[in-house]
């Protein structure tokens, strides 16, 4: 009889162990969901250079972006990783070749901004942009190469999420669309 008792408790540890694990990985799994996956982003085209046309209070740079590839992901609690190649003046535009700017990033660091439809205290709607801090992006001709890797405290919620590169003083290059 003790021995059965001994295998019973066993038999009860052992699966209580296996739905602690079960419910531990599935509250890790709520938190690394993806909220936002993409593999393409576009550049600031000119109607959206400077600060005419903000994209949810963000002006764009001073000239207009193209960007080669980008990819990337957000996840609910807060993690960015966002690769970009190529992200330079663009080549076709005017002004951009009139300044000798054509394919080239002459920016040496890059930011992410995440910026979220959310929810104030009092109920009201809201905008929130989280911004990360600088990463090295490579320079001159053909480059504008960087990795943002970052952990972000996004507001809860975090609604239609919008990712933009931008510069060190947080004047959009890229974002989220095509």
């Amino acid at each position: 009889m003790k021995r059965f008792t001994h295998i019973l408790l066993s038999v009860i540890l052992l699966f209580s162990s296996f739905a602690f694990v079960l419910q531990a990985s599935t509250v890790q799994a709520k938190d690394e969901s993806i909220i936002l996956h993409f593999n393409t982003m576009i550049g600031v085209p000119k109607a959206y250079t400077g600060s005419t046309n903000p994209i949810r209070g963000i002006p764009g740079g001073g000239l207009p972006w193209v960007v080669g590839v980008a990819e990337g992901k957000l996840s609910a609690s807060g993690k960015l990783d966002v690769k970009v190649h190529g992200l330079v003046f663009n080549p076709n535009d005017p002004d951009v070749i009139a300044r000798g700017l054509a394919n080239m990033n002459t920016i040496p660091a890059f930011r992410a901004i995440v910026s979220c439809l959310s929810i104030d205290a009092g109920g009201n709607a809201t905008t929130v942009n989280v911004t990360t801090d600088p990463f090295p992006a490579t320079t001159g001709l053909g480059a504008g190469d960087a990795h943002i890797m970052a952990k972000l405290n996004l507001p809860q919620p975090c609604i239609a999420p919008i990712v933009l590169i931008t510069s060190p003083t947080s004047a959009w290059f890229a974002s989220t669309g095509n």
